[in-house]
């Protein structure tokens, strides 16, 4: 099995769906990101959104969440070799970090990553750095969050 084939290349994965409710979407806010129409539903109706709205980051920890849930744990599983199974470690960072739409109180969002390429690290022999298109769509399809991703894999 080839490397590509074990971190399934080009394949999209849904990570899972979660609903965002009313209190949850304030609790996250008022702990995180206080902006007022993700704490109070009133103004938020008043608001430029029009009504009670999860906070952006709120949406990128669930993708983070949901990831680390669905793992890679198949992938994993499935390692015929050669050498050691590919050791997932840390994540460097992400880039073109977007919202979209909002993501309104009640609605459920469908969580997705497809990877996307991964090359040798030079300054860490024996590690990769795994890139990951990372995206969230709500019940109408349309996306609410998307970013760039990456991890770090550890392959021999």
């Amino acid at each position: 099995m080839s490397l590509d084939e074990f971190f399934c290349i080009g394949i999209t994965v849904t990570l899972g769906s979660h609903r965002f409710e009313p209190e949850a979407i304030k609790a996250f806010a008022r702990k995180y990101d206080p902006q007022i129409f993700h704490i109070d539903e009133e103004a938020a109706r008043n608001s430029i959104f029009g009504g009670l709205c999860a906070s952006g980051w709120h949406t990128a920890a669930t993708w983070m969440k949901l990831n680390l849930e669905a793992g890679m744990e198949a992938e994993v599983a499935r390692w015929p070799g050669p050498g050691p199974v590919p050791e997932f470690g840390p994540s460097p960072g992400f880039k073109n970090l977007k919202w979209p739409k909002p993501v309104y109180a009640g609605e459920t969002v469908t969580f997705t990553r497809t990877a996307l390429a991964h090359r040798p690290i030079a300054s860490r022999p024996g590690w990769r750095l795994l890139t990951l298109r990372s995206e969230a769509f709500d019940s109408t399809g349309d996306k609410v969050i998307e970013f760039e991703s990456a991890v770090l894999v550890r392959v021999g």
